[in-house]
């Protein structure tokens, strides 16, 4: 009885009562992540109004002269990805996570570089390495004594099966990254059980291993096409007419809005056929994390003499070439050009890069950040279905994004300007369009993705009970959010934020389709020298972007593949 009053008199006394420290509904947040979520997926809501427009008669004569051809390249190109890609990531992965051989740490690292080259800075440098003049057939020259390109055959790189060898030496490693990371935690104890049963290495592969990695190699297959039909730059320099590359031809070159249109959705539908095979490669699969066991003393199997070497060579080769050639060839080509000076365009294009980027990384933060504290505090299913719809910009090709957002920014601006000059007869021009709104509109719709993964991710490293404690001291959500939150949560920012100005640095697809009069990225100053075989002033460019890809490639190595 004197412990039921004591407890009575405790609650009497606290200034807080049960109201305090329930949890709000937050529907205010729900309402803000739908707001986001429809200027996400304005593009995609534009893009169907465009391509209505256009009419039947349209999309036939592009379906005779475009379509037909454009499909079948695409369809192959990414056939040819998924048969390389796959290949050399899983093996790959396999050698470094099950086998002990001179420079295994070294190459469980570096066959992650490749991924900080773009697809089209790769292309520019392996037409400079195999072109007549580059160092491979020179050396085909001298070794046969050959005078010209009459006296012997090389494989033109500039070539359909070109686009598939450039493409899977940098995009490999979306698969090396998945499987890897699925072997660390599940192969481990699928290997030990295989060599007890008997069976040799090439058995536990093929029977164990990679049945076990199909969900984890099917992931990383469909984020390497992903990126491939993403690619504009690279195609366009190697002469071949993929989907994407269709779309921004027909707008640029023949101005015909409704037809590129009707093929962004074409090519939408094969992304969501992607997402969708990807999603049921998984399907059904329930992977239990092996405990202790996943993280237990593993020795790897020695490998010595010839297998020892093989297995050398076979991580050697990807780094080699995807990272390797563009180094070295951009990298002579930036030595001898800094001996005459620093271009002042190339200072001016990255001044201009680091503002649009660093922008878009600070409103794709801030996005990400309040979608994830919404699902945080309300995690309902429609909440958390605006929350993925507003993440799928990353999905999208930057040509997609880059046609939805033109015309209504366009149309805006000109009601704009119109209003104006009826009002107060003062032509506004184009605000929007006219500026790097527009970059910064697609490099958030595309990026934020990259930082709501992260956030969301330190997000659920912290306890709610953290929250409800916090309420129940008088803290109001946005003080929880600002003095408690926020603080524990600075890497992830800071993580998220670096990825998000990285990749809109790099991209070049939606900044090619959008960008104003004037204003010229890094990427443009790069894509545009490449254009007019001038590949060589892009070489100080070039090697900036990529020792400034690296930096994710640090970032990954220490999150997600260390080597314990």
């Amino acid at each position: 009885m004197a412990a039921d009053t004591k407890s009575k008199q405790v609650q009497t006394n606290s200034p807080f009562s049960e109201a305090d420290c329930a949890p709000r509904k937050g529907g205010w947040l729900a309402f803000g992540a739908g707001a986001v979520a429809l200027i996400v997926g304005m593009p995609i809501i534009a893009l169907i109004f465009m391509a209505l427009s256009g009419d039947t008669a349209s999309l036939a004569r592009l379906s005779e002269s475009v379509l037909a051809r454009a499909s079948q390249t695409t369809f192959i190109l990414l056939v040819g990805l998924v048969i390389f890609t796959g290949s050399i990531g899983a093996i790959s992965a396999w050698l470094v996570s099950f086998f002990e051989f001179p420079g295994r740490r070294i190459f469980a690292w570096g066959l992650m570089l490749p991924l900080a080259v773009p697809t089209y800075i790769s292309a520019y440098a392996f037409t400079e390495f195999f072109t007549f003049t580059g160092p491979v057939q020179t050396l085909v020259r001298q070794l046969g004594n050959f005078s010209s390109t009459r006296d012997y055959w090389f494989p033109d790189i500039r070539s359909l099966p070109g686009a598939i060898f450039v493409l899977s030496m940098v995009l490999y490693p979306y698969v090396y990254l998945s499987v890897r990371a699925l072997f660390f935690v599940q192969g481990r104890r699928a290997i030990e059980a295989g060599l007890l049963l008997g069976a040799d290495q090439g058995r536990i592969l093929v029977n164990i291993l990679l049945p076990l990695a199909r969900p984890a190699l099917v992931l990383g297959v469909v984020l390497a096409m992903m990126e491939a039909i993403n690619d504009i730059g690279a195609m366009d320099y190697l002469g071949v007419q993929t989907l994407t590359f269709s779309i921004f031809s027909i707008w640029v070159n023949q101005g015909d809005m409704a037809g590129s249109a009707q093929l962004a959705l074409i090519l939408l539908f094969v992304v969501l056929a992607l997402i969708l095979a990807e999603r049921w490669a998984r399907k059904g699969q329930s992977f239990i994390e092996a405990g202790s066991g996943a993280t237990m003393a593993f020795e790897r199997m020695q490998l010595r003499g010839l297998k020892a070497f093989l297995a050398m060579v076979l991580c050697l080769v990807p780094v080699a070439l995807g990272f390797g050639v563009p180094v070295i060839i951009l990298g002579t080509y930036a030595a001898r050009y800094l001996q005459t000076g620093f271009d002042p365009a190339l200072l001016n294009a990255l001044l201009t890069s680091v503002s649009l980027a660093g922008i878009a990384a600070l409103i794709g933060v801030v996005l990400a950040l309040f979608l994830s504290y919404a699902v945080r505090v309300r995690p309902t299913k429609p909440t958390s279905f605006l929350v993925r719809f507003a993440s799928t910009g990353y999905a999208m090709p930057g040509t997609i994004i880059a046609l939805g957002i033109f015309l209504p920014i366009a149309s805006f601006d000109n009601l704009v300007d119109a209003q104006m000059r009826q009002w107060f007869n003062i032509s506004t021009g184009l605000l929007i369009t006219g500026s790097g709104a527009t970059l910064v509109y697609a490099y958030v719709v595309r990026f934020m993705a990259v930082a709501e993964g992260s956030i969301d991710a330190s997000f659920k490293k912290i306890s709610p009970n953290l929250d409800s404690a916090a309420r129940c001291f008088g803290y109001s959500r946005f003080r929880v959010f600002t003095h408690i939150l926020l603080p524990l949560m600075r890497p992830a920012i800071a993580t998220a934020a670096l990825l998000v100005f990285i990749e809109s640095l790099k991209e070049l697809s939606a900044t090619l389709m959008l960008r104003p009069f004037g204003i010229e990225t890094i990427s443009i100053y790069i894509h545009d020298l490449a254009s007019r075989g001038r590949i060589e002033q892009a070489g100080i460019g070039s090697l900036l972007l990529i020792f400034l890809g690296i930096i994710p490639v640090i970032i990954l190595s220490r999150t997600t593949l260390k080597d314990r």
